[in-house]
């Protein structure tokens, strides 16, 4: 059977509360035959955040294979194109509504897809030790007396970022030096975050030391390990299970909202899941490189 010349795709906006807003995803559909060099060209080519390529699954009771590309590498696991992956999957009707299993870098994870996003369960949790408080937050241009007080660690359920919490009017005003930060191991990334303990919710900005231009608008993956981050460190109960919400996006005129709870037993996080809607933006057909 002679190799496809183009292939289906869609762009839509993940954790966007309207269109034009959230994080923008390319899907592109039938990515079995696509080498991971032709993966990292069209992904490039649409040069969105992430492009998630779907293929026909390899392990027993996954419905797809997605793999995970930025522009410039390919991800294990990443949530924003997990839940618009899923989400496109059933509005499309390749996949019918309710579970839908995805087989990815981190191994098959449920997501809950309906008709207007999709709930994602993160893998398994991880927290690593206190990282320097102060020295993160110059490597983010931020002062001392714009700290919250609060330890600074690497947490993840897939991917692991570190979690850097400041005073609300000092999040809007960091900076990244990715040098530093990666000189410090702040792993995918660093979340800069303000916290209302009041309402459960954090407003936060995304630095990802893969994405040249810096700063992602809406980040699930992030968002699953901030569950982990905050009971380790106290602000959210360390038995059953709490809500919390995720305000991103905002400074970049991408805002985005990220619903999420934790499960927690003995003062430690089992599990995150993160939900967000889905909006459609475009079709078409690409070329294959």
């Amino acid at each position: 059977m002679p190799a496809r010349e183009s292939l289906d795709y869609e762009i839509v906006d993940v954790f966007a509360p309207r269109a034009y807003a959230g994080n923008p995803l390319a899907v592109v559909f039938d990515a079995d035959e696509l080498t991971t060099e032709q993966c990292q060209a069209l992904a490039f080519e649409f040069h969105l955040s992430e492009t998630s390529f779907v293929c026909a699954p390899t392990e027993p009771g996954a419905d797809y294979r997605v793999r995970i590309f930025t522009p410039f590498a390919e991800l294990p696991f990443a949530g924003h194109p997990s839940v618009g992956a899923a989400h496109t999957l059933v509005r499309t009707g390749r996949l019918p509504a309710g579970t839908v299993r995805q087989e990815c870098g981190v191994g098959v994870l449920d997501l809950e897809v309906d008709g207007a996003g999709a709930q994602l369960t993160g893998g398994e949790p991880s927290i690593a030790a206190e990282r320097p408080v102060h020295a993160l937050a110059t490597a983010v241009g931020l002062a001392a007396d714009d700290i919250a007080g609060m330890p600074a660690h690497m947490a993840g359920c897939g991917l692991p970022w570190t979690y850097l919490a400041v005073r609300p009017g000092a999040v809007d005003r960091a900076v990244a030096d990715h040098a530093a930060l990666d000189a410090l191991g702040a792993g995918e990334g660093i979340e800069v975050l303000s916290w209302d303990a009041d309402s459960s919710t954090a407003y936060a900005r995304a630095f990802a030391g893969d994405l040249r231009w810096g700063e992602d608008p809406g980040t699930g993956s992030a968002a699953l390990g901030l569950g982990v981050w905050l009971v380790a460190t106290g602000q959210l109960p360390g038995e059953g299970t709490s809500a919390y919400t995720v305000h991103q996006g905002v400074k970049l005129g991408r805002p985005s909202v990220l619903e999420c709870t934790v499960s927690a037993a003995g003062g430690a996080a089992v599990s995150a899941t993160v939900t967000g809607a889905v909006v459609p933006i475009a079709s078409g057909r690409i070329r294959v490189p």
